[in-house]
């Protein structure tokens, strides 16, 4: 059946992996139209901050400096150094090797790493509106369509028709389950809640994290800020409201104390440890990335990097493939970012493993707090949560290729990443004569330096290196260019 498109692509879910997406998608000239089914944006209370990873995404698209002022808002003139922690257990900024390689690589997003949710997205939307990029709210999915020539999507304002459907709709994903994608997993064993309250009697919390046989409870670091973990099964109906007495009674059950909270603010949130990946990124038209293609326990705010991740990775291959690229290029969306996102899950369980109040994760969290007092200890966990060591396997053995491209400051007072605001392949090229130059034939963009370090890389739209030397030979490059942006 043809399909007579309205717009190329529509994304659905106006969180931050749709914006981020349709961001990347209105880059590449692809005309994209975002749908979301609440009436305003989510307000809720989720992650409070962002990996190096995702920082740096925004950071090439010169999002930085609006970055830098919401963690200054955030935090004041605190001098605060993001580290994190593994199953409530704090890592030291005072242990962490901050001169390892893979972190010191990556230093020009430390001042941008705080951002709590709703800041991000409020910033991500007024970035997609810039671009041209529609969003539509009170749309809801009811039904869809997919041929061998587009997609038609019903929904509650009628029917839409586009090239592609992008599902960013969340873990209870629409697009998902009329696709026939099925989500395989591990159900929950936990309630957690997250909210800001005014409370009686503060003095019956300890701060930070603590351990009970009947789950876990946070207080602070921000004044009024409580989370709560049970291990009892998983809540009968997660999207039910969260009431203050909710929050009361489950921080009463964990802490063992009779505190009193008085009000709560913002808008509170109920999570599980519910961990599925989608069994497929991709069904013809039809394509997953976020919450929609994985859910996990939510520490640390690795849901909303992960889901960042896709976007970038998805946004240029899919603009690639609508001007005319083989639609191969987007089994590789797959194949890189499955394994990233297998890798999350575990990341996750293992501390729902760890938090558990029985005597035996009691004794494992007893071992695993001493490594974690290490130097070495603390910097693995640093590292791994900052999203500094991810790599993909691509072809050659530089020891930048596959990863994403640290910071490169420039002879002539810039950076690397302040040539990237407008999307595409960028070329780095510092040999005499411009070697690598002339092989590039509008594939790209040259940044010409005459500064020392490595001579030449290609990086790809979503920052991944595809290929780096430090000899003054091409060996290599053209294929990468023929791989890619043929």
């Amino acid at each position: 059946m043809f399909v007579k498109t309205d717009v190329d692509v529509i994304v659905v879910g106006a969180g931050p992996v749709g914006l981020v997406l349709a961001a990347e998608l209105a880059l590449a000239g692809v005309s994209v139209e975002v749908l979301e089914r609440r009436d305003s944006p989510d307000l809720a209370m989720r992650a409070q901050s962002i990996n190096v990873p995702t920082a740096e995404a925004l950071d090439r698209r010169g999002l930085l400096p609006a970055l830098e002022r919401i963690q200054r808002e955030t935090l004041g003139a605190s001098g605060f150094r993001f580290t994190g922690h593994f199953a409530g257990m704090s890592l030291d900024p005072g242990l962490v090797d901050w001169a390892d390689p893979e972190l010191a690589a990556h230093t020009a997003v430390e001042g941008a790493r705080m951002i709590p949710q709703p800041r991000l997205e409020a910033l991500l939307a007024a970035h997609a509106e810039r671009l041209g990029v529609r969003v539509r709210r009170g749309v809801e999915v009811t039904a869809l369509e997919d041929t061998a020539e587009g997609v038609v999507v019903g929904t509650n304002t009628g029917p839409l028709r586009a090239r592609w459907l992008v599902g960013c709709d969340g873990g209870h994903s629409t697009v998902r389950r009329l696709a026939g994608i099925p989500f395989p997993g591990t159900d929950p064993e936990i309630t957690g809640y997250q909210a800001v309250v005014d409370i009686a009697d503060p003095e019956k919390l300890a701060d930070g994290w603590s351990w009970s046989p009947h789950g876990v409870y946070r207080y602070g670091p921000q004044p009024g800020r409580v989370a709560t973990v049970e291990f009892d099964g998983g809540p009968a109906d997660r999207s039910a409201p969260v009431t203050l007495d909710d929050v009361q009674s489950s921080l009463r059950r964990v802490s063992g104390t009779d505190v009193t909270l008085t009000a709560l603010h913002a808008a509170p949130t109920r999570w599980t440890d519910n961990t599925r990946q989608a069994a497929a990124y991709r069904s013809g038209r039809v394509l997953l990335a976020g919450d929609a293609a994985h859910v996990h326990p939510p520490f640390g705010g690795q849901g909303l990097n992960l889901g960042v991740g896709d976007a970038v990775n998805l946004g240029w291959k899919l603009g690639a493939v609508l001007a005319g690229a083989p639609e191969a290029l987007l089994d590789t969306y797959d194949a890189e970012r499955r394994p990233v996102g297998a890798w999350v899950l575990d990341w996750t369980r293992a501390q729902i493993g760890i938090l558990r109040g029985d005597p035996k994760s009691g004794a494992l969290r007893g071992v695993l707090a001493d490594l974690l007092a290490t130097r070495d200890g603390t910097t693995y966990a640093v590292k791994q949560i900052a999203g500094v060591t991810q790599r993909l396997p691509l072809p050659g053995s530089h020891p930048w290729t596959g990863r994403y491209v640290p910071d490169v400051p420039l002879r002539d007072g810039t950076r690397l990443a302040d040539h990237a605001h407008g999307g595409g392949f960028l070329l780095l090229d510092r040999t005499p004569g411009a070697v690598f130059a002339g092989l590039v034939k509008g594939r790209a963009r040259v940044v010409r330096d005459d500064g020392t370090g490595v001579l030449g890389a290609l990086i790809r739209p979503d920052g991944v290196v595809a290929w780096a030397t430090d000899m003054p030979d091409a060996d290599g490059l053209e294929d990468a260019l023929s791989r890619w942006s043929a």
